[in-house]
């Protein structure tokens, strides 16, 4: 079970007009799913962070946070 941060969570955005309605980082056009692929391929939190101006320390821990939440449900397999 994934401890959830409401606080960190909220610095995570949908809105149906960006992105496709796909979860972004604080209303900007960077998507979660960028900022996880990005670690993803080896990039480090303080490259990301010098890539992108906008981006916070706790943007890239609110989207490891949402990936974790959004990744801890039950699993059915039903045959």
């Amino acid at each position: 079970m994934t401890h959830v941060n409401p606080e960190m969570l909220s610095r995570i955005t949908i809105e149906p007009g960006k992105c496709g309605g796909r979860p972004c980082i604080r209303g900007k056009r960077l998507r979660v799913s960028d900022v996880l692929a990005l670690l993803g391929a080896g990039a480090t939190v303080e490259e990301l962070l010098e890539d992108y101006s906008f981006l916070e320390r706790e943007d890239v821990l609110a989207a490891l946070q949402y990936a974790a939440h959004e990744t801890d449900h039950l699993v059915l397999n039903v045959a």
